[in-house]
């Protein structure tokens, strides 16, 4: 493994992350239904924790099952955890913060951020507010990971408070932003590494890498295919 971890794509907007503590930490893991997850990564043999950035479906996707399976603590904003605890997820509190707040997850720093965007359960349930989220490894590297959003000027304050080495943005279009305004926020963001998302799942999905980078050219783009990783 490498000093800082790896973080893997598993298409649309699910990632895996394995920190350089060992853990495996499952972010928006859409996996079963999702046409761009490789089929040997739709059953994982393991899963320390997941992340949930907001209800929809293509982001909360496996996460009971998952959750099922290997009894493992799941992190939401609070209405979202509530909604899931509802699905059959244990009540905790402590699972369950809102933007601004850090919490410490199996020794990574987790806090949930702003986002633009909506968020309902697939069964049409209000799920509290969408989130993007900061995640500070255990060696202190520190990824950002926007969630479905458009850009904000206040992405300027994510990067003066918590300085990512790296950033996770969508990409794709209609639903979020695109090439377009993937640009300019990793502007504000001062970024010089990106790994894009929420791209090539679906026909409406149009944004590109290749189109990031032209519009980017001093940020390093790293668009491994599904299943691919990045070192980190």
């Amino acid at each position: 493994m490498a000093t800082n971890g790896t973080l893997t794509w598993l298409g649309h907007a699910a990632f895996r992350l394995d920190t350089p503590g060992g853990k495996r930490i499952y972010i928006d893991p859409f996996l079963n239904g999702n046409p761009s997850c490789p089929d040997d990564e739709q059953t994982p043999e393991r899963v320390d924790a997941i992340v949930v950035t907001h209800g929809h479906g293509d982001h909360v996707g496996d996460t009971v099952a998952l959750y099922e399976q290997h009894s493992c603590p799941v992190v939401a904003q609070v209405e979202l955890r509530a909604w899931l605890t509802s699905q059959g997820l244990n009540e905790s509190m402590g699972l369950g913060p809102n933007k601004g707040g850090t919490m410490d997850l199996l020794g990574v720093k987790l806090t949930l951020t702003d986002a633009h965007h909506s968020s309902s359960a697939p069964d049409g349930t209000y799920t509290g507010e969408s989130c993007g989220l900061v995640l500070e490894l255990e060696s202190g590297f520190t990824i950002y990971f926007s969630g479905d959003t458009c850009v904000f000027g206040d992405m300027a304050l994510i990067a003066r408070i918590y300085e990512p080495d790296l950033v996770v943005l969508p990409i794709g279009d209609h639903f979020t932003m695109g090439p377009r305004e993937a640009a300019i926020a990793l502007e504000l963001l001062g970024a010089t590494r990106c790994v894009p998302s929420h791209y090539a799942t679906f026909p409406l999905l149009t944004g590109t890498p290749e189109k990031l980078r032209e519009l980017a050219p001093g940020v390093t783009i790293e668009a491994p295919d599904p299943g691919g990783s990045v070192e980190l």
